[in-house]
């Protein structure tokens, strides 16, 4: 099992980049740098030439594995979304009783990110920071339909399969089980940008996290069916 997870490697959709990020050094350089770069400055300022200025290589060098910048952030949130799906299944797997799997999914989902070591190219915070901030831009566009037809919200897509199945298994008669799932994954990132920026709106502050507010609500919303 250690041997496996140290080779891990989280797929991420083939037509979202022109040479695979991952097959070099270079790629990888982009990949952590471009994440930061967008922590640190916003997805509308950042271009490659200012990407290209930080890693120190030609503009060109990061056309050659992606189009364009928007390619660039799906390509990002769709290894987040993979990644976390990684960390539910592991979380989650040993766990037979349905609405603690649930709980401990909603906690892989709201809970705070840490860096994971397995992935040295990834800064996982300053990305769950883009995830908050940033993730809508990557299908608020004219293009959604286009890009969801290339396959480039699948990672995205599998998670709320997961959890919509977690959804079932605590309570197979509830009707809404993909409108709850994406309810826990959306609303989660939302709650962490309004307890930053509009407090005053929300009940998740002061020591109360997303986490409490959705096992709240599933554990009124869902009835179990053994109870």
């Amino acid at each position: 099992m250690d041997e496996l997870l140290k080779n891990l490697r989280v797929s991420v959709n083939e037509n979202l980049y022109l040479k695979d990020p991952e097959s070099s050094e270079l790629g990888k350089k982009i990949i952590r740098n471009g994440i930061i770069l967008i922590d640190e400055i916003g997805f509308e300022d950042f271009t490659f030439r200012k990407l290209g200025g930080v890693i120190k290589s030609n503009e060109s060098s990061i056309y050659r594995y992606f189009e364009n910048k928007h390619n660039f952030l799906v390509y990002i949130t769709s290894w987040f979304w993979g990644w976390k799906e990684f960390q539910l299944l592991l979380a989650t797997n040993s766990i037979k009783d349905g609405r603690n799997k649930l709980n401990k999914a909603i906690e892989v989902l709201a809970l705070p990110v840490k860096e994971d070591i397995r992935f040295k190219h990834i800064d996982e915070v300053a990305l769950n920071n883009i995830i908050i901030n940033e993730s809508s831009k990557s299908y608020l566009t004219k293009k959604v339909d286009e890009d969801n037809d290339q396959g480039y919200f699948m990672a995205f897509k599998r998670l709320a399969e997961r959890v919509s199945e977690m959804i079932k298994e605590v309570d197979s008669g509830y009707k809404f089980p993909y409108s709850l799932a994406t309810t826990i994954i959306n609303g989660s990132l939302n709650q962490h940008f309004v307890s930053k920026h509009f407090p005053t709106i929300t009940d998740c502050k002061d020591g109360i996290a997303p986490t409490v507010f959705y096992k709240n609500m599933i554990a009124n919303l869902l009835k179990a069916d053994h109870e």
